[in-house]
């Protein structure tokens, strides 16, 4: 599965583009007076004025697998990378043969770059924005997590992630190319103790057989 393209909320689209352009360094696609696109590898991320109280999301940016150490020092002169723990700002996935650094964007958005080693994606040129991949990671917020995860494996022929058995409240479906992580209302984020919260989102997906879907989540007002 593939994320093609994100549509979030904002509750400012100048600062949005001073982060995202000036600061996470990629291109902007579009930009009118209620919306601006970024061009993030081979996703599109939209962000959409909104008069919502601070919407947040969490999100995830695959980048190649032997690059984490260079994407560490490029991201830390840029924004202050969270801990995960007392000793260390490296997340060890091991479940899913990852590794993560996170952070979070000028809307408070909580902001992931993840290497997963069992994806053929290393890279030889210097780590910098265009390394990005994609948007490899969605967080869907929701009241009743398995009730979802049938709905959307149903729905768009999409499996539970076979890396990680699906639970009552945080599961998450598709592959290591693409994830929609579904969490329960209040849920921590982690590494974090912001609770996760449902938002408005357009999420729209290319599932193996190449068909494209648009799933939406939230209210948009």
């Amino acid at each position: 599965m593939k994320i093609k393209e994100l549509q979030l909320l904002t509750n400012n689209l100048d600062k949005t583009e001073a982060f995202y352009s000036a600061i996470f360094n990629v291109p902007v696609i579009q930009k009118t007076e209620k919306e601006i696109s970024f061009s993030i590898g081979t996703t599109d991320l939209k962000f959409i004025l909104s008069p919502v109280p601070k919407p947040v999301y969490h999100i995830a940016f695959d980048i190649p697998h032997n690059k984490l150490e260079e994407a560490f020092d490029w991201l830390s002169e840029k924004v202050s990378v969270l801990p995960v723990t007392p000793d260390s700002q490296i997340a060890d996935i091991k479940l899913w043969n990852a590794k993560s650094i996170y952070f979070y964007d000028i809307n408070g958005n909580l902001l992931e770059l993840i290497c997963r080693f069992d994806l053929d994606n290393q890279s030889e040129k210097p780590f910098d924005a265009s390394s990005v991949i994609s948007i490899s990671e969605i967080g869907i917020v929701t009241d009743d997590v398995p009730a979802l995860t049938k709905s959307i494996t149903e729905k768009y022929n999409i499996p539970v992630f076979h890396k990680q058995p699906a639970q009552e409240n945080f599961t998450a479906v598709g592959d290591d190319e693409g994830l929609l992580v579904l969490v329960n209302q209040n849920r921590n984020w982690f590494p974090t103790n912001e609770k996760a919260q449902s938002y408005w989102s357009k999420i729209i997906i290319e599932v193996a057989d190449g068909s494209v879907h648009e799933i939406f989540t939230g209210a948009k007002s």
